[in-house]
């Protein structure tokens, strides 16, 4: 099978876990007030969001980026969606270590204030990165792999 498919495929699988593990983190925290198993998925949640960035940066670096293969009058949508979703999980990451950091450290003060937006973000993060995988590697042939820029800005 095809690396520039195959590793898409599982950095995304992971991303979904990464989001089914913090819905049920936030399931044990706010409906059952259990610490221990909050503390557990939302853990269980940063490990696979980590194993998927780890996969796709060295799907990223060692393959390239692939480029929107859909139709060309869809390619400034695509191209304003994907920047979106760049933004929402850079912004997510960002939030999940400070989440990590806070929950781990115990200063609750703050991990409460952040962690609903944080949830969001991710939440938000995880559903456009699908989609994003579904617009490169299932509804469209996959377009030329190459840099990262030159695969945004096609």
């Amino acid at each position: 099978m095809d690396l520039h498919f195959i590793l898409p495929t599982i950095s995304t699988s992971f991303i979904v876990l990464s989001a089914i593990m913090m819905a049920i983190g936030l399931y044990k925290m706010f409906k059952k007030r259990d610490f221990a198993g909050h503390d557990k998925f939302m853990t269980l949640s940063a490990w696979f969001a980590l194993i998927f960035f780890i996969i796709y940066l060295s799907k990223t670096v060692f393959l390239g980026s692939t480029q929107f293969g859909g139709p060309e009058h869809l390619v400034p949508y695509y191209v304003v969606f994907l920047i979106s979703h760049i933004i929402l999980s850079t912004t997510g990451g960002i939030l999940g270590g400070f989440q990590v950091f806070t929950g781990k450290k115990r200063i609750l003060s703050k991990h409460r204030k952040v962690g609903i937006f944080a949830a969001v973000i991710w939440f938000l993060t995880a559903i456009t990165g699908v989609t994003v995988y579904i617009l490169l590697y299932v509804l469209y042939p996959g377009g030329e792999t190459s840099g990262l820029l030159d695969a945004i800005f096609h």
